[in-house]
This record gives structure tokens, sequence and C-alpha cells, in this order.
């Protein structure tokens, strides 16, 4: 019995030290074959990366624009109602809401309800929030590059006038006194994109049906993601909008009885003190 006891006892501890090597070995391979990873090297890897791109970027040959671009013709687009969606918050009809996050712009109608447009947001160190209000609209607008996107983009031309080659598109509703624009484009595959320097691009046929309802001096809220509720089917609530609360029928319709059947003479009566009337 002894005996026996023993060699468990053994045998518990010699796996039990084989297990404390092994756990060691790992401890000590993964101590050896890694490092603490730090915030700032991170940082300094993601540096380094974008130095890399920057490099390969100024490589390349710079395309120089004409000074004064012709922006091409100027078409007639329809404009073009998108998908209404039905909102949980109680926004102030004919306001815009901006998501940069969900790459949207909402037009507030009544009822909890709005247009709901894609759009191509402000690429990574581009993206702002805040409230502005239109102070312009503007069709086929010309486009003058600021100073800084002509720093970052040497050969940009000076201006370019409107037209279908005008990155600003159809229409443009310029907001507050900042750079930032509401515009149309002609590159249909940027929208859903974060690939602007901080406007909202739409498509033509879209910016061209928000340019009829917004107008000067309506406000634009920009914000990065919208916590309001967004649904593209109409709440069930609504479904019952005409109902009472606890009612199980429909309300019955006003009643068309007529009244009693007058005798002739009197029906006779009756014609002739309605004419004299």
């Amino acid at each position: 019995m002894h005996l026996s006891y023993r060699a468990l006892l053994c045998v518990l501890v010699a796996g039990t030290g084989i297990a404390w090597a092994a756990g060691q070995a790992v401890a000590q391979d993964g101590w050896q074959s890694g490092a603490p990873v730090f915030q700032s090297d991170v940082e300094k890897r993601q540096r380094e990366a974008e130095a890399q791109r920057e490099t390969i970027r100024s490589s390349y040959p710079v395309t120089a624009y004409p000074k004064f671009m012709d922006g091409g013709g100027k078409p007639d687009i329809a404009p073009e109602k998108p998908p209404v969606v039905y909102l949980d918050n109680n926004e102030t009809p004919g306001t815009i809401i901006v998501d940069t996050g969900g790459r949207t712009l909402y037009y507030i109608l009544p009822g909890k309800q709005a247009y709901a447009y894609p759009i191509s947001v402000g690429r990574d160190g581009f993206t702002w929030t805040g409230t502005e209000k239109i102070s312009r609209v503007t069709a086929w607008p010309s486009w003058t590059p600021p100073p800084e996107m002509r720093q970052r983009q040497p050969g940009l031309p000076i201006t370019v006038s409107g037209g279908v080659i005008n990155p600003l598109g159809a229409k443009a509703l310029y907001l507050g006194n900042t750079i930032y624009r509401i515009h149309g484009t002609s590159n249909e595959r940027s929208i859903g994109r974060a690939s602007s320097s901080g406007c909202f691009r739409m498509l033509n046929q879209h910016v061209t049906h928000l340019a009829t309802l917004a107008h000067v001096g309506t406000t634009v809220r920009v914000v990065a993601n919208y916590s309001g509720g967004v649904n593209t089917s109409a709440p069930l609530s609504s479904l019952f909008s005409g109902f009472s609360v606890g009612d199980d029928e429909p309300p019955k319709k006003a009643s068309t009885k007529r009244g009693p059947k007058l005798a002739p003479a009197a029906r006779a009566a009756s014609a002739k003190s309605a004419q004299s009337n």
C-alpha cells in the first residue's frame, strides 16, 4: 500500500515538474521571441510607413494642368429622389444632418421622416463636425483650389470653370464662411467613400434634388455618428395611427340613413315652402 502511494506521489510530482518546466520554456520562449509593445513604438512605425508612402507619392511625375481649365459641358440633370427613411428622434423639418460615420446626408421631412442621400466624406485628417448654415447655392460652380491644396498637389489649376469635368459637379451648397461645400460629382465611384478634403460629395442628380429643398439659411449639422435611430421601414405604431388606444375595430362610417318618408301632400307643401325661401 505504501509502495503504491509512493509510486502515485512520484508520478504526480513528476507530472507537475514536467508541466512547470514546459510553462517555463513557453514563458522564456515568449519573452525571447517577443517584447512588450508600447504605443510609442506603434506610432513610430505608423510615422515611418506614412513617410515611406509620401516618398513613393513624391516620386510620381507631377501632372501639370492648365492654369485656367474649361470645365466642359453643362447638361440638364433631372433631380432624383433618394430613399425615405424613418427616424426615432424628433428632428426639425427642413434641416440637414450629415452623418460622416454612416456616410449619409439626411434632409429632415415632417413626421419623423427624412430623405437619405449617400455621400462621400473627408478622408482621415480631413473630417470635421459642427453646425453651419447654407450661405450660397450655385449651379455648375467654378472651382478654385485653396492654397493648401495646391501645396499638397503641385500642378493643380488656378481655377476650373463650371462643367462636368469640374469636381464640384452640377450644384454646390456653400457652408457658412468655410471652404466646405455640399456638392455634386461626376465620379460616381467616389460615393460612399472617405476620399474628400472635407467637402460632402453627392451624385449630381441627388444634389440637384437637394437644391430644390434646401436654400440659403438652411441649418446643416455635421456629426461623427448620428444616433437618432434610422429605419428603412415605417414603425409598427404608425400602422395603428387611425385607431384609439384599446379599439378593436376601425371607426364606423357616418350614418347615411334618411328621415321618414312624407305623404304626397306633405312633400308638395315642403317643396312649395322651399321655393318661397
